[in-house]
């Protein structure tokens, strides 16, 4: 994907030759020590001297990788004027520095137009509204969200890259809408089914693209093959990205649910293998396009799909796991949100025995949506 900005002359000043004038290892100059202290551990960077973590948040050391949430304000923070509640963002956006332990707030996103993103509303506390958004080529990528008016809030897609810490705009929706299913294949974002200002059975059986590997002006959103009836406009879908296809269900949880398969290659739609839809029982997620995730959110087990013989082969089944809303998987991690968005649960999957802990958002907030990107550059 391309990104909008440009290293500033600010930002090029903190390049190893300029990380102050303390040597990293004596005896070295910076550039060699640069590469000797590379291969070791970003913790372990950031535990020995000022100098090793100031080279840890460099442009000249490869970014760690980070967790990003959206947060949603405490219930009683909702309870606002109702007739004021269209003009408001309730909506936070920040990251976790893993080396640090500490949450970061993004960069206000910008304000013009101003973003009204409404998870809860004042007058139906119980209710939460959807907030969609996707991870696509390391850029934080909000899809779709609802308004204090219960209409689309967003006109394009927003995004953020974090190693600029910068937010910019995708290319105009052809018609803005929620309740959809998004979902990304080899950096092509793909939006199916949804409602605009009003239901549409044209609008819910629709399927659009956007290649964001094309250069910024050629960035516009392609019209491709139809869905079979408007059943996904019900509810806000995960459409899981792997091995060429997405794969998405019109249900959440344990109930009876349709599954359906959009071949990329092919632009044509298919039917669910039988074994993927009948364990398909809460949040799902794909590593790296690879490998698709899934939570039950009654049971608790953590399950990867074997394609080969179309079963799931359950990791780890444990009861912090249990009432999962949305996962997110990417360097052999997949992050949980569990209990009301009131915890995060990470299982590292790679290790043997698997590893699990757990990470607490900041107090009083709900995680309404996580992600794994680089982290945050600390230069504006």
């Amino acid at each position: 994907m391309e990104t909008i900005p440009k290293p500033s002359k600010d930002i090029k000043k903190n390049s190893i030759d300029d990380i102050d004038d303390e040597s990293l290892l004596p005896g070295l100059p910076n550039h060699l020590a640069h590469i000797c202290l590379s291969s070791l551990s970003p913790s372990l960077l950031f535990s020995v001297c000022h100098a090793w973590r100031r080279l840890l948040y460099s442009h000249s050391y490869p970014p760690f990788f980070s967790l990003y949430v959206l947060l949603s304000p405490p219930l009683n923070a909702a309870k606002r004027n109702v007739d004021q509640v269209d003009t408001i963002n309730s909506v936070e956006f920040l990251s976790l520095d893993p080396i640090s332990s500490t949450w970061q707030s993004l960069p206000s996103p910008p304000s013009d137009p101003p973003l009204h993103l409404i998870h809860r509303y004042p007058s139906f506390l119980s209710r939460n509204l959807p907030i969609q958004s996707l991870t696509v080529a390391n850029h934080l990528v909000l899809m779709a969200a609802t308004t204090g008016r219960f209409v689309p809030a967003l006109s394009r897609p927003l995004l953020f890259h974090p190693e600029s810490n910068y937010w910019f705009f995708g290319p105009p929706f052809t018609i803005p809408r929620r309740w959809c299913a998004t979902g990304s294949v080899g950096g092509t974002v793909y939006l199916a089914s949804g409602v605009g200002s009003h239901y549409s059975g044209d609008v819910a059986r629709s399927m659009e693209r956007w290649d964001t590997k094309q250069k910024k002006e050629n960035w516009r959103w392609e019209k491709m093959a139809a869905l079979k009836d408007g059943r996904f406009s019900r509810e806000a879908i995960e459409a899981v990205g792997c091995k060429g296809k997405l794969y998405m269900v019109n249900v959440k949880g344990n109930a009876v649910k349709d599954g359906w398969v959009y071949n990329v290659e092919e632009n044509q739609w298919e039917n669910m293998p039988k074994g993927m839809l009948a364990g398909w029982s809460g949040p799902a997620a794909t590593m790296d396009e690879e490998v698709i995730y899934v939570v039950d959110e009654v049971k608790g087990a953590l399950s990867e799909y074997d394609s080969e013989r179309d079963c799931w082969k359950k990791v780890i089944e444990l009861p912090e796991l249990k009432r999962a809303e949305q996962i997110a998987a990417g360097r052999g991690r997949v992050c949980v949100v569990c209990g009301n968005g009131e915890r995060i649960v990470v299982v590292d999957v790679v290790t043997t025995p698997t590893r699990v802990w757990e990470v607490e958002p900041p107090p009083g907030q709900q995680v309404v949506s996580l992600h794994i990107l680089p982290r945050m550059s600390k230069h504006h």
